[in-house]
């Protein structure tokens, strides 16, 4: 990566992780970006433990173990995220719903991610499937995505102004996934040195960091466009079938 890419990031970066911790200290914009974070983690799950079971039948056992214990932390985050909205006595929107009305749409009016179009530009969706994406793709991309995702959400965290006794609880659940990211980033790369020399290594990362410049950038000229306004993740209410499923998340902030 040159010097204007890595200058390029820094800002990109910086730009991004101020926008978070502006909308998780501002309680109108903090249940959206909550949502946003539980739709992405839970949603991660079944595609990691897809990815173990692979990893399992083509003999890698060492990477299976890590996969399963990243979807199990996916799914724990998820259940954070849920239980920070339901203190807010908010909750996700129907996911389900929201796929049919935006499948219902003129193809031109489909709401895309401009972020993950940039970054994975080149690849069909289907080259994204867990039972066919190159293991280098989902090694490389998805290790820039948790290093930077573990600064993201410490930053997050210490902008959540503590005046409100429930913000000190998300806060360490938060500061807990931040942890747990690092943890996935370094396995990651370890994963890559398992399977490919240094040199690769070294591409590979440097590849995705400057596919991130270009992505951070998609979004933030889409974030203009829109007038800084983000997507309705949230709505009114928490549902009582919700408990059962938080009261983990729950016991571990309590812990």
């Amino acid at each position: 990566m040159n010097v204007l890419t890595q200058i390029l990031y820094l800002v990109g970066s910086g730009a991004s992780a101020y926008i978070m911790a502006r909308n998780i200290a501002d309680p109108q914009t903090r249940p959206n970006l909550l949502a946003g974070f539980q739709m992405a983690e839970s949603g991660a799950v079944p595609f990691l433990s897809a990815l173990g079971d692979r990893a399992a039948a083509e003999g890698d056992d060492w990477l299976a173990e890590r996969l399963a214990k990243h979807a199990s932390d996916e799914r724990r985050h998820g259940q954070i995220f849920a239980h920070g909205l339901k203190q807010m006595n908010k909750q996700i929107i129907d996911v389900e719903k929201a796929h049919q009305e935006e499948a219902a749409k003129p193809p031109a009016e489909r709401r895309r991610s401009p972020f993950f179009e940039a970054y994975y530009r080149g690849y069909e969706a289907a080259d994204l499937k867990p039972d066919r994406i190159a293991w280098d793709v989902f090694l490389g991309s998805t290790h820039i995505l948790e290093l930077d995702a573990c600064k993201d959400l410490t930053l997050m965290a210490k902008a959540l102004p503590l005046n409100d006794p429930r913000n000190e609880t998300l806060q360490k659940g938060i500061l807990s996934i931040a942890q747990d990211e690092a943890g996935h980033a370094a396995y990651l790369k370890e994963a890559m040195l398992r399977r490919y020399d240094y040199a690769t290594v070294e591409r590979l990362i440097d590849d995705w960091r400057t596919r991130k410049v270009d992505a951070l950038l998609a979004m933030s000229i889409d974030m203009l466009q829109r007038g800084g306004k983000m997507s309705a993740m949230a709505r009114d209410g928490a549902p009582s079938e919700m408990l059962e499923e938080q009261a983990p998340a729950t016991e571990t902030l309590a812990a």
